[in-house]
C-alpha cells in the first residue's frame, strides 16, 4: 500500500467521520493545516483535496506508521474523548458472503420487505425506485473473482471496537460513527448503480438507527447491538472494497459535514433563545400563588399585617440576612432552609425587600407561615425614597433611550441588541433595583455592622451561624472564589481594550460569586463602597467597560477588597452544570442555581430538584390550588 494510498484512506476512513462525530457532540479540534512541500506532481494533485483539512501531525503519523509494514493502522489517532477508534484485522476477508450476515439480512428482510422502499435515514436521498430496477445477481461484489478475493483477504479490514476503550459509550459512539459512513456509502453506491449494497446499507442502517435511539451510554443499548455492530462491520468493509473514488467520499462527507454545521448553528441559536425565553417567563403557578396571596393580604386589618419579634430588626447582636427578590416560593425556600438547619433559630433576622407588585403576597406568605423563631420583615423597595434617578447612576441609565429601545422596541435595531451573546442582557432582571440594592445596604440596613446577602435560588444546607466569625482581614467582602486555571477571570466579565480597564485592573484577577457573601458594613462606610460603585458605573454609561448585569461592577468595585473563602460554602452552577458531583453538593453550607435552569422552572434539571423541592410545603392549600406540585 502507498504513502498516498494510505493518507486518502486514513483521510476518508478517519478524520471525516472523526471531525463529524465530534461535531454531533459540540466539541471542537482546532487543525495545524498542512506545511509540508509535496514534491511528486500526482501526489501533490491527489494531497489537493484534503491539504485544507489534514492535520500536519496526522500526516506524520501516517508516514511513519505506513509502508511495507502492512495495512494502515487507524488506531493510531485514538482517543478517550472521542469516538471509538477502529483498528484493522489482518488475514480476515468479510463482505455479505459471511454467515453472521447472511444470517441477520435473511432476518432483517422478512420483517422489513413491506417497509422499504418508504424509508430514508439522515442525509441518505436514496431513489428507491431505482432500487426496484436493480437485475438481482448483478452486484459487483456477488462477482468478484476468487483471485481477487485471495489478494485482497490480507488487507482488507474490518471495523470492530477498541478492545483498550474503558469508556462507559464507546460502543454508541462507534455505531454513530459506523451510521455515518453507512449513509456515505449509500449515497455513492446509488451513483454507481451498485443498488444491492444500497438496499443492504439502508436496511442495515434503519436497524442501526432503532438499536442506538436516543443512547447515551453502552448501558442504555439493548441485548445484541454488539452483534449487530460487527454486522454492519462486515458490510462496510465491503463497501470499501468496491474502490470508490476516495476524493467522491471525501466530498460527500465535506457536504455532510458543512450541513451539519449549519444545522448546529441553527439549532443552537434556537436553544439559546428558548432558554432565555424560558427564564424569562414567571411560570403560570407562581403568578396565580402571587395573585391569591395578594388578595388574601389587603382582606387583612392593618394589625393583622404586622410582624411579632419586630423589636429585633435592628439588633447588631444577631444573625442578619440580606434577601432581595420578587419571586415568593424561591423567598420562602431559602428562609425555610436557613431557619431549618440553624442550630438557634431565634438569633436569626430575615431582611426581605421586594417590589411593589409583590409585596402584599411577600409578607402575606410570611405572615401566614412565620420562620419559627426567627425574625423577619419585608419592605418594598419602592419606600426608598432616596433610591431615584438624581442619586443612583444605573436608574438614571435605565430612563435612557437606549435602554428603552433596547427592553422594547419590536424592531430591535439598536446595536446593543445585535447579535444572540447579548441575548441573556435583555432579561427584565435588568430592569429591577431590586438586582442594584445589593450596592446600597448600610443606606437599607443604617444600624447593622455585618450582614450576609443571599440569592433567591439558593439552598442552605448547613448552620450559617460561622461566617459571621470569619475575619475578612480589613475586607468588605467575603465570597467564593470562582476562578480556574484560565476561566472566570476578570478578563471574562470586562473589557480590557478599554484604557479605564486595562490600566486599573489585572485581567488575571480572580472572580468570586454574588449568591451567599459576608459584608462588612463599617468597613464598607469607611472604604466609601457605594461611592465607588456610582463612579463606575456613570463611568459605563455607553456600556463600553462591560455588558448589563451586577457581577461586573461589583468584581470592580470589591476590587482587592474582597476576602476568599472556603469553596465548601457555596456551592455554584445547579443551574447550568449537570457534572457537579453529589459529594460536592451534599458537604456544601449553601448550593445555588445560578443559570437558567431554576429549581421552579420545567427545564429546571431533575436530579438536582430534590434539594430545592424539600423546603417547599407543596401540601399548602395556595400551591395545591395552583397546581404547583413536587
Amino acid at each position: 500500500m502507498t504513502l498516498l494510498e494510505s493518507a486518502l484512506q486514513f483521510f476518508s476512513m478517519s478524520w471525516c467521520f472523526r471531525q463529524f462525530a465530534y461535531l454531533l457532540s459540540e466539541a471542537s479540534f482546532l487543525c495545524i493545516f498542512l506545511q509540508t512541500r509535496i514534491e511528486d506532481a500526482r501526489r501533490r494533485n491527489a494531497m489537493e483535496g484534503i491539504e485544507a483539512l489534514f492535520p500536519k501531525e496526522v500526516l506524520d503519523m501516517v508516514n511513519s506508521n505506513s509502508g511495507d509494514s502492512g495495512p494502515l493502522n487507524l488506531n493510531i489517532v485514538a482517543h478517550k474523548d472521542v469516538s471509538s477508534s477502529w483498528v484493522q484485522e489482518e488475514g480476515r476477508f468479510v463482505t455479505r458472503k459471511s454467515k453472521s450476515y447472511q444470517d441477520s439480512k435473511a432476518v432483517s428482510e422478512d420483517r422489513n420487505q413491506n417497509k422499504l422502499g418508504n424509508e430514508e435515514s439522515g442525509d441518505d436521498k436514496i431513489d428507491d425506485g431505482a432500487i426496484k430496477q436493480v437485475v438481482e445477481g448483478k452486484d459487483d461484489g456477488a462477482t468478484k473473482s476468487e483471485t481477487r478475493a485471495t489478494e485482497v483477504a490480507n488487507s482488507v479490514s474490518s471495523w470492530k471496537r477498541d478492545s483498550d476503550s474503558d469508556n462507559s459509550d464507546a460502543l454508541v459512539r462507534l455505531m454513530r460513527d459506523q451510521l455515518i459512513m453507512a449513509r456515505a456509502y449509500a449515497n455513492i453506491a446509488q451513483g454507481q448503480a451498485h443498488y444491492d449494497l444500497v438496499r443492504d446499507l439502508k436496511l442495515q442502517i434503519k436497524e442501526h438507527t432503532s438499536i442506538v435511539g436516543d443512547a447515551n451510554v453502552d448501558a442504555e443499548l439493548p441485548a445484541g447491538a454488539e452483534d449487530k455492530m460487527k454486522i454492519m462491520s462486515e458490510l462496510l468493509a465491503e463497501a470499501r472494497e468496491k474502490h470508490y473514488d476516495n476524493s467522491i467520499m471525501v466530498k460527500k462527507l465535506r457536504a455532510m459535514l458543512q450541513s451539519t454545521e449549519d444545522n448546529a448553528r441553527m439549532l443552537k441559536k434556537q436553544s439559546t433563545f428558548l432558554s432565555q425565553l424560558a427564564a424569562k417567563t414567571v411560570p403560570k403557578g407562581l403568578h396565580c400563588f402571587s395573585m391569591r396571596l395578594t388578595v388574601e393580604y389587603y382582606m387583612l386589618s392593618s394589625a393583622e399585617q404586622r410582624f411579632e419579634n419586630e423589636g429585633r430588626l435592628e439588633d447588631p447582636s444577631l444573625y442578619h440576612y440580606a434577601l432581595f427578590s420578587d419571586n415568593i416560593l424561591a423567598a420562602a425556600v431559602v428562609v425555610n432552609s436557613t431557619v431549618h438547619n440553624a442550630k438557634d433559630s431565634s438569633k436569626h433576622v430575615f431582611h426581605i425587600v421586594t417590589d411593589k407588585l409583590n409585596f402584599g403576597a411577600m409578607k402575606m406568605w410570611f405572615l401566614a407561615n412565620p420562620p419559627g423563631a426567627a425574625a423577619i420583615e419585608v419592605q418594598n423597595v419602592d419606600d426608598f425614597k432616596w433610591l431615584n434617578s438624581s442619586y443612583c447612576p444605573v436608574l438614571k441609565q435605565l430612563e435612557s433611550a437606549s435602554m428603552k429601545d433596547y427592553y422594547f422596541k419590536a424592531d430591535q435595531t439598536n446595536p446593543l441588541a445585535a447579535g444572540t451573546s447579548n441575548l441573556k442582557y435583555r432579561n427584565p432582571k435588568y430592569l429591577s433595583m431590586l438586582n442594584h440594592l445589593r450596592f446600597y445596604l448600610p443606606e437599607v440596613f443604617p444600624k447593622l455592622d455585618k450582614i450576609v446577602f443571599l440569592d433567591d435560588d439558593i439552598v442552605v444546607q448547613k448552620d450559617l451561624t460561622p461566617l459571621w466569625e470569619i475575619n475578612l482581614n480589613g475586607n468588605v467582602n467575603g465570597a467564593v472564589e470562582t476562578c480556574g486555571a484560565s476561566f472566570h477571570r476578570f478578563d471574562k466579565y470586562l473589557n480590557f481594550s478599554n484604557p479605564l480597564i486595562a490600566e486599573n485592573f489585572d485581567p488575571n484577577a480572580c472572580g468570586w460569586a454574588y449568591g451567599m457573601n459576608v459584608f462588612d458594613l463599617k468597613q464598607w462606610k469607611k472604604q466609601d463602597i457605594t461611592g465607588i460603585y456610582h463612579r463606575w458605573q456613570s463611568l459605563n454609561e455607553d456600556r463600553t467597560l462591560w455588558k448589563l448585569g451586577t457581577l461586573p461592577p461589583g468584581l470592580i468595585t470589591f476590587y482587592k477588597l474582597t476576602q476568599p473563602l472556603e469553596k465548601s460554602w457555596h456551592v455554584l452552577g445547579l443551574g447550568y452544570n449537570p457534572a457537579i458531583e453529589e459529594s460536592e453538593i451534599e458537604t456544601a453550607s449553601v448550593i445555588h442555581w445560578n443559570g437558567n435552569m431554576k429549581p421552579w422552572l420545567e427545564i429546571g434539571m431533575a436530579q438536582f430538584r430534590p434539594y430545592w423541592s424539600k423546603y417547599v410545603k407543596y401540601n399548602h392549600p395556595y400551591l395545591q390550588q395552583c397546581n404547583i406540585n413536587e
